[in-house]
């Protein structure tokens, strides 16, 4: 049940609807009005001082400064005064008396309104929930991976509307490191060159059923959106040509409406099973390329209804394509296929051991993009190019040639995608099976002038002038349509989707009401009635449109007009978007500059309407189209008005649409040689990648491509290429996150649930105190000195912190770690440290009072004890302690490690992807005095930076390596923080920067 927030009523909350409050604490009213008093100081404070973050802008309110203990009081505070301060509000291990969080006096501004355990909530603090238990997060803490306060406004590239809120959701990283831990290594043992070989040779055939499977699914959508189509437009055209009174016409537009209304509503319900399916989906397969894990982007029903969906939706006469969500749909059977398994189909599972990690699927989500692609426009090295482009953060060659197979998967599965897509369709349509005619779903036909014209040329040196021309006007095309569709969706965000989901279907309907009762007008008032040629301008017709079913002359629409002529508008608009394309590159002289400009005003309008509704829908297509109406009307005026008689009208219109798509989605390589691979003319790359780097320099001088700014839009922690120049003036120090939540080597279980159910981190570092001889070594050594500073700063800032590190009941270093300090001690450490530092390892914390009868209160810490320096040995992930817990992996505390069950790598991965959540175990089957040795599950050797270290290279090193955390850790083998994702965004960075030039 969603969170909501409402009025609070006037007057403190009776106590008794907060729950009991916990034995030994403090006068609750006393202490809530010390803290109201302390909120009100910082919040007028934060008022009269400059934001720190300049980017940002809140939503309505000042958000004050984050409430830290003050150093002496916190000495004196009860465990339940604590609680209150961590500010955590979750189920209780077991069973103890309910932590409170205490009424404010007076009347409160807001208050939660949920199902579960009532709390208030300070003035300007963000609320984020914890898997099914909310807790409360003051702004300016780091509450989990990637996270960001609900209310801060995105301003965005422009600073436009800085009023407006988007809200920015808490994405999960993928991993894409290898965890080489014990289990990983008997791996590695047991591995000999046979196994090598066979594990090699299975991915092979993944990545060529991956190819398969995408062809398969692109001949599906093809073949049902032709018949569909088909079907409507013979039973229009039936009509319209029976009537001949305007009464008549009326029944032929009530007939359209009625297939159009049904298929969105169709491709609008389905959407609603998946809305993850809406859209053409590049920008989720980006984000998941990118390592962001984006809820429900790869699973069997999103395909199922993408596909089924952008069969509606083009049959539903929108203005959308169907080549973008084929990329979507490979990308989908690329993580699908090589696992075996389902969510949807529970009842479906095999027992496949190989790739069974976010590495592998990663590359065969490449592979099977690349395949999309391919299958799209017939174009496999393009598809390989654009999995590159477009979304790989990591490459390599070997998976280029599986893109071109699929290690990550490339060029091999695209031939694969490309080889089945043309077999089916060439015999399908055709009937010649073996002779591969369709390379692709979308195919621009021959590129040839008529050989009765001597004049004519493809293009010539002094047409390049023209066509800069053209990339220019293409950026700006783009940006506008960028610009526009951005308000668009950030209308959408803000008064659709908060709304319930009918209303999403109502705006899919609205939109298709409006374009079938614009195309049909339009083609009714606005076109005009053209004689009808016998040749085209190609030489050899029939070639060049082998790509459709149909000739250029046999798709022209006599509508409203009389015998031997046709409707030119009709033509464009009562034609399958890919036959209106091939008019366009083909038919010399049959549209006039009225009839192409005002095709474009609309089609450019309500396509950038369309785009973003609840239904799957694809953008190249109707962005080629829009830019080959561009282009053709470019060339009819040198042709009219210049006089250039050698222009060829399909070369301007090819030209035309690559300007105008490229200053939309702002691709320049691999749209590059998708163009010249769905044209066979390669004599066309240097004009189209000269238009296309025009547009985009273009474009870009205002706003960033289409999925770009959707993914902005919907908060997504995605890194780009390389970081800025200026942003080296940062260091990993600047930017880390110093408060940490940490485990050690040997620790309790009532520690691990403990933390793993009042944190939502994914990562955690495995430490040992390590206290001895410091100062004396760091007298000595000018080098530790130095770098003091970095352990001091971390220190200062933990002093909160320092209550999750007892949450670890007892502090165990590794066996082998503790036998050599005991050793060291035993040898040269006086008696008396001795005996401290065996009461050190011997001490108990606990977290909350009275949780178990018979232990008393915890001890309070003294404040040098809060300060001891952390040596870090390795990190385990949140997925490893909860399957360790899953699979009662410990030992009781009269028993070694030794005594502690072993598990294979093959148990450790077993549930992958979906691991078993904290919050479902059950606490009655786990004993919380056990103990759990983490040092076999952990890896002991991630990447790790130095304090120093510029964020140039730290950006480099986490976004090549597909890393998740990055510890920063610094000479001495101390961490002092860790660096995640959120740390290397571009928001983040530059509020870091501004921050840095403040302080300079």
């Amino acid at each position: 049940m969603a969170l909501g927030l409402v009025p609070a009523p006037q007057g403190p909350v009776p106590p008794a609807a907060l729950g009991p409050a916990p034995q030994g604490a403090a006068p609750q009213p006393a202490l809530a009005r010390r803290l109201t008093a302390r909120y009100l100081r910082q919040r007028s404070a934060r008022r009269l001082s400059p934001s720190p973050f300049p980017l940002f802008s809140l939503a309505s309110r000042p958000v004050p400064q984050p409430l830290l203990p003050e150093p002496r009081p916190a000495l004196s505070r009860s465990p339940s005064q604590r609680l209150l301060w961590r500010g955590l509000v979750s189920q209780p291990l077991w069973p103890v008396p309910p932590p409170v969080l205490l009424p404010l006096p007076g009347p409160a501004p807001w208050h939660r309104q949920s199902g579960s355990a009532g709390a208030l909530q300070l003035p300007g603090t963000g609320e984020r929930g914890l898997g099914r238990f909310p807790v409360l997060c003051f702004p300016g803490t780091c509450c989990c991976e990637g996270s960001w306060d609900v209310g801060l406004t995105i301003l965005g590239e422009t600073h436009e509307e800085e009023d407006e809120i988007l809200p920015r959701k808490d994405y999960e990283s993928l991993d894409y490191d290898r965890c080489i831990n014990d289990p990983y290594l008997e791996v590695l043992e047991s591995m000999d060159n046979k196994k090598a070989q066979r594990y090699e040779a299975v991915k092979w055939v993944m990545v060529f059923a991956i190819g398969v499977c995408t062809g398969l699914v692109g001949l599906f959508v093809d073949f049902f959106v032709r018949l569909l189509t088909q079907l409507k437009f013979r039973v229009v055209q039936s009509s319209v040509e029976e009537c001949t009174e305007k009464g008549c016409l009326a029944l032929s537009l009530l007939e359209l409406l009625g297939f159009n209304l049904t298929f969105v509503f169709l491709a609008s319900l389905l959407v609603l099973i998946q809305p993850v399916a809406a859209g053409s989906g590049i920008p989720e397969i980006k984000c998941y390329l990118n390592g962001v894990k984006v809820p429900g982007v790869v699973r069997l029903r999103t395909v199922v209804c993408k596909a089924m969906g952008v069969l509606f939706s083009v049959a539903g006469g929108l203005f959308v394509g169907k080549e973008g969500p084929m990329i979507h749909s490979g990308a989908v059977v690329g993580a699908g296929l090589p696992q075996f398994q389902s969510i949807s189909l529970r009842k479906i599972q095999f027992n496949f051991p190989y790739f069974r990690s976010d590495r592998d699927k990663r590359d065969f989500v490449s592979a099977g993009a690349a395949a999309g692609v391919a299958a799209a426009f017939g174009a496999p090295i393009g598809g390989t190019l654009f999995s590159l482009e477009e979304g790989s953060s990591f490459w390599n060659q070997g998976l280029t040639w599986k893109v071109v197979s699929s290690d990550s998967g490339s060029l091999f599965c695209s031939m694969a995608a490309t080889f089945t897509l043309n077999f089916f369709r060439s015999g399908i349509q055709f009937g010649s099976w073996g002779s591969f005619q369709l390379p692709g779903l979308l195919n621009f036909g021959e590129f040839k002038c008529s050989e009765s014209d001597k004049k004519c040329h493809l293009w010539t040196a002094v047409d390049l002038g023209f066509f800069i021309l053209m990339g220019i006007v293409g950026g700006l095309l783009g940006a506008t349509f960028n610009c526009l569709n951005k308000r668009l969706a950030k209308y959408r965000m803000r008064n659709v989707h908060p709304k319930p989901k009918l209303v999403r279907v109502l705006e899919s309907l609205l939109v298709s009401l409006t374009t079938t009762v614009v195309v049909f007008v339009a083609s009714m008032v606005l076109g005009e009635c053209r004689q009808m040629s016998s040749n085209s301008q190609s030489g050899n017709n029939t070639l060049a449109l082998q790509g459709m079913s149909e000739d250029v002359n046999s798709s022209v629409k006599t509508f409203f007009c009389p015998n031997e002529t046709y409707n030119d508008m009709a033509t464009l608009f009562f034609n399958p978007q890919e036959s209106a394309i091939l008019q366009l590159f083909h038919q010399d002289g049959t549209f006039s500059p009225v009839t192409l400009s005002l095709f474009f005003l609309l089609y450019f309008l309500l396509s950038c309407w369309t785009y973003g509704i609840s239904v799957p829908s694809g953008l190249f297509v109707p962005s080629l189209l829009c830019g080959a109406a561009f282009g053709r009307l470019v060339a009819n005026l040198l042709k009219s008005y210049i006089g250039l008689d050698h222009i060829y009208s399909g070369t301007f219109a090819l030209i035309g649409a690559a300007a105008f798509l490229g200053g939309v989605v702002r691709m320049t390589i691999s749209l590059t040689v998708i163009l010249i691979e769905s044209t066979n003319e390669i004599t066309y790359g240097l004009p189209i990648m000269i238009t296309l780097m025009v547009a985009k320099w273009t474009g870009d001088f205002f706003n960033k491509g289409i999925y770009d700014i959707h993914v902005n839009l919907r908060g997504v922690p995605l890194l780009e290429w390389e970081t800025e120049v200026e942003m080296d003036k940062l260091r990993a120090s600047d930017i880390m996150e110093p408060n940490l939540t940490y485990v050690y080597p040997h620790t309790r279980i009532q520690s691990l649930v403990s933390i793993l159910r009042t944190t939502v981190h994914h990562a955690f570092p495995v430490v040992t105190e390590n206290r001895g001889n410091e100062r004396e070594f760091m007298k000595g050594n000018q080098l530790i000195s130095n770098n003091i500073k970095f352990k001091k700063s971390s220190i200062l800032t933990r002093a909160g912190e320092q209550r999750k590190r007892s949450q670890s009941m007892k502090s165990y270093p590794s066996s082998e770690l503790r036998n050599m300090c005991d050793e060291h001690i035993a040898t040269e450490e006086p008696p008396e440290k001795e005996d401290l530092l065996q009461q050190m390892l011997e001490r108990r914390y606990t977290p909350y009072p009275n949780l178990y009868p018979d232990q008393s209160p915890s001890e309070e810490w003294t404040m040098e004890e809060r300060f001891r320096p952390l040596t870090f040995h390795g990190l385990i992930l949140r997925s490893q302690l909860v399957t360790l817990l899953v699979r009662g992996v410990c030992y009781s505390e009269s028993q070694s490690s030794a005594s502690q069950p072993r598990l294979s790598h093959a148990e450790m991965s077993e549930d992958y992807p979906r691991y078993p959540d904290i919050h479902d175990l059950d606490l009655t089957l786990l004993n919380p005095r056990m103990i759990v040795d983490v040092t076999p599950y952990m890896n002991p050797s991630p990447f790790a930076v130095s304090p120093n270290t510029h964020v140039s290279q730290v950006f480099n090193l986490f976004r090549t390596m597909g890393l998740r955390h990055l510890p920063v850790v610094n000479a001495v083998g101390e961490i002092v923080g860790i660096i995640t994702r959120h740390n290397l965004t571009h928001e983040f960075l530059q509020a870091r920067l501004r921050q840095h030039y403040q302080t300079i």
